[in-house]
C-alpha cells in the first residue's frame, strides 16, 4: 500500500502542479482541467487502477468513455445546476444594464457621507459592501460600482486611497449569496435546500467574520497609513455620482426581488407554495420589464434591453458552467487513479481525523486560490470530491464545502492576479501588489474566523 500511495499522489501531484502553473500563466482553466483529467483517467487505466465508467455505461472503448463521462456529466450540470447558475448570471447582467445595480449601492453607501469618523466610515463600508454581496454576486461587478460611490467619500473624508481600496476589493472576500453558483454548487452536492444552507451554515458564518473582518480592517488599515504618514483630513477632490445620472431610487429594490422571493416561500415562511431560483429570477425580470416601460414608454426598448440578460445566459454557460463540468473531470482523474482514497487511507492511519482533513483541504484551496488568482477553479475542480472524503471521514459534507468555498473567496482577495484586485488597484490607480499588502491580514483574519466558527458550530 505504501508503495501504490506514493506513486498515485506523486503522479497527480505532477499534474495538478501543471494545472497550477498553466492557470496561473494565464491559460484558460477549462481545457486545462478537462486535459489534466483525461491524462489521469489514462494513467489510471493503463496501470490497472480500474476503468473510466462501469461495464453497464462504458461505450466499448477507453478512450470514448472518456468523452462519454464529459458529455453525460455536462447533461447533468447544464439542465439543473447550470439552469440556476445561467439564471443568475442573466437577471445579474440586466440588473447592472439598467442601472438598478448601481441605485442600490449609490443609496446603501449615501448615509455613510454624512459621518465623520473616517475609520469607522470606512469599516461600515466594508459591511455595508459584504451587504450587497447578496444582491450584486460579482466581486469585480462590485468593486466597479463601489469605485465610483464609495471610494470618493472614503478619500474625502481622509482615508487614503490605498485604505479605501483594500475595503472595497475585500467586500466580496466570501460568496455569501444563495444565487452564488458556488453557494449553489455546495447546496447541490451537499445535499441541502438553498435557503437551508444560507440561513443555517452560511449565515452564522458570515455574522462572525462580518464582525471580526470590520474590527481588523479598522486597525490594519489605520496602522498602515500612520506608517505611510498619511494625513487623516477632509476634502473634496474625488468626484461623487450624482442621482440625476442613476435610474429611479424605487430601482434599487429590483435587485432584491428573487432573494426576497427565495426566502419568503420556503420553509422559513410561506412553504406551501413551491419557489426556486429560476422562477425567482424570472419574476424579477418580468417585473424589473414593466418597470422599465413605465419609465420609458418604448415597448420596442425594453425587449431590446432583454439582449444583456441572455448575453447573460450565455456567459454563466461558457464560464462557470463548463469550469464546473472541468473541474468534476480532474476530479475523476483524481479518483480513477485511487488518491483521493490513497489520502484519505493515510490521514486515518496518521489520525489527522476528520477536523483535520478540513484544515487540509481549505489549505489547498486557499493557497491555490492565491497562486491562480481565481477561487472558483480551485473549488470547482475539488466540489464534487468532499461528499466520498467527509463520509470516509465521519463528517457532514457541508462541514467541509462550506468552508473550503469561502476559503476559495477569501484567499482570491489575497491575489494580486486576482480579477477584484487588479480592477480595484486600476480605478484606484495605485499597485495590485501594494493593494494585497493591505488586504493580506484582514483575510487571514477571515479565514480564521471563518474555519474556527465553521468547526464550532457544525462540528
Amino acid at each position: 500500500m505504501g508503495v501504490i500511495f506514493i506513486f498515485n499522489v506523486m503522479i497527480s501531484l505532477v499534474v495538478t502542479i501543471w494545472v497550477g502553473y498553466l492557470i496561473t500563466k494565464k491559460y484558460k482553466p477549462q481545457p486545462v482541467l478537462f486535459f489534466a483529467g483525461m491524462i489521469l483517467m489514462f494513467c489510471a487505466v493503463l496501470l490497472g487502477y480500474g476503468q473510466v465508467l462501469p461495464e453497464k455505461d462504458s461505450t466499448g472503448l477507453m478512450f470514448f468513455d472518456m468523452f462519454e463521462f464529459i458529455k453525460n456529466t455536462l447533461s447533468s450540470r447544464a439542465a439543473a445546476l447550470g439552469l440556476n447558475i445561467m439564471a443568475v448570471g442573466g437577471f445579474a447582467r440586466y440588473m447592472e444594464h439598467i442601472g438598478a445595480s448601481k441605485t442600490l449601492v449609490h443609496i446603501a453607501i449615501k448615509p455613510l457621507a454624512k459621518l465623520h469618523a473616517p475609520y469607522t466610515v470606512m469599516s461600515i463600508s466594508w459591511i455595508v459592501g459584504m451587504c450587497l454581496g447578496l444582491f450584486i454576486n460579482s466581486a469585480s461587478g462590485l468593486a466597479m460600482l463601489l469605485m465610483v460611490t464609495m471610494f470618493p467619500i472614503l478619500v474625502n473624508l481622509g482615508v487614503s486611497r490605498l485604505s479605501a481600496c483594500a475595503v472595497i476589493a475585500t467586500t466580496l472576500c466570501m460568496d455569501w449569496s444563495p444565487a452564488d453558483p458556488g453557494s449553489i454548487l455546495s447546496a447541490t452536492t451537499a445535499g441541502l435546500d438553498i435557503t437551508t444552507y444560507w440561513t443555517q451554515y452560511q449565515v452564522p458564518v458570515t455574522i462572525a467574520v462580518l464582525i471580526a473582518g470590520a474590527i481588523a480592517h479598522f486597525f490594519v488599515q489605520r496602522y498602515f497609513d500612520k506608517q505611510d504618514q498619511h494625513v487623516v483630513e477632509r476634502s473634496n477632490k474625488e468626484k461623487i455620482v450624482h442621482e440625476t445620472q442613476l435610474p429611479p431610487k424605487i430601482y434599487a429594490v429590483l435587485p432584491m426581488i428573487p432573494l426576497f422571493l427565495i426566502l419568503i416561500f420556503s420553509n422559513l415562511w410561506i412553504s406551501w407554495i413551491k419557489m426556486d431560483i429560476i422562477k425567482a429570477m424570472f419574476i424579477g425580470l418580468f417585473i424589473t420589464m414593466v418597470c422599465e416601460y413605465i419609465r420609458h414608454r418604448d415597448g420596442k426598448r425594453v425587449f431590446d434591453d432583454m439582449q444583456p440578460f441572455f448575453d447573460g445566459l450565455g456567459m454563466q454557460m461558457a464560464n462557470v458552467v463548463t469550469l464546473i463540468v472541468a473541474g468534476e473531470t480532474f476530479a475523476k482523474g483524481l479518483t480513477s487513479m485511487g488518491t483521493i482514497d490513497a489520502i484519505i487511507h493515510g490521514a486515518q492511519s496518521s489520525g489527522v481525523g476528520g477536523v483535520g482533513m478540513v484544515l487540509v483541504m481549505v489549505a489547498i484551496i486557499g493557497i491555490s486560490a492565491v497562486i491562480m488568482g481565481s477561487g472558483n477553479a480551485p473549488f470547482f475542480a475539488f466540489a464534487s470530491l468532499t461528499p466520498v472524503v467527509a463520509a470516509k471521514m465521519g463528517l457532514a459534507p457541508v462541514l467541509m464545502l462550506m468552508p473550503m468555498h469561502f476559503a476559495a473567496s477569501i484567499a482570491r482577495s489575497m491575489s494580486p492576479i486576482t480579477a477584484v484586485i487588479v480592477v480595484t488597484a486600476s480605478l484606484g490607480n495605485i499597485s495590485p501588489f501594494d493593494l494585497v499588502k493591505r488586504t493580506a491580514i484582514p483575510m487571514i483574519v477571515a479565514m480564521l474566523v471563518m474555519v474556527s466558527t465553521s468547526l464550532l458550530l457544525f462540528h
